[in-house]
């Protein structure tokens, strides 16, 4: 067992509830980690429960004594970079507007203006961003449709396939 200051009532009922109710996988296990720890379990166990090393746990009682419940919350930085700053996302949006059914040319825009090459993957993220979305619309004629597709196929009698 790890010595640390004692986790006060309040404080627990408030991990406690972190734990219940984070969005973010990480804080959740590190309040329940925390809520344990106050239980008395040894490192050991808790490095077992986890799957984390000695530092790491060692790290997590760091920050909370530090930081307090802030803590348990990832700092700003993690992860990869944006690709686009907000102005740049602001311009594909207008692209996108432009040419709502061709994706294809404002990639080439993208990549004729600041020579960044990405899919149209990463294109749609963006729009999801703004709260659009994108989707192929497809017209078909009454006797295109998948059903009598499938339909024309099983009753002709030369299949290929």
């Amino acid at each position: 067992m790890i010595f640390f200051r004692e986790i006060n009532p309040l404080s627990l009922k408030l991990l406690k509830r972190v734990y219940r109710q984070s969005r973010h996988h990480q804080v959740r296990q590190r309040a329940h980690f925390l809520i344990l720890a106050s239980g008395g379990a040894k490192i050991e166990q808790l490095m077992k429960t986890f799957q984390v090393t000695r530092k790491t746990i060692y790290n997590w009682f760091e920050r909370w004594e530090s930081e307090g419940i802030l803590g348990l919350y990832n700092k700003p930085g993690r992860g990869r970079q944006a690709t686009f700053d907000s102005a740049q996302e602001y311009q594909i949006r207008e692209w996108t507007k432009q040419e709502p059914k061709q994706l294809k040319h404002v990639l080439q825009k993208i990549k004729e203006t600041w020579g960044i090459k990405i899919s149209t993957k990463t294109i749609k993220r963006i729009l999801k961003k703004f709260n659009m979305s994108w989707h192929r619309m497809q017209m078909l004629e009454e006797s295109q449709s998948p059903k009598n597709i499938k339909k024309k196929r099983l009753n002709s009698p030369n299949l290929n396939n």
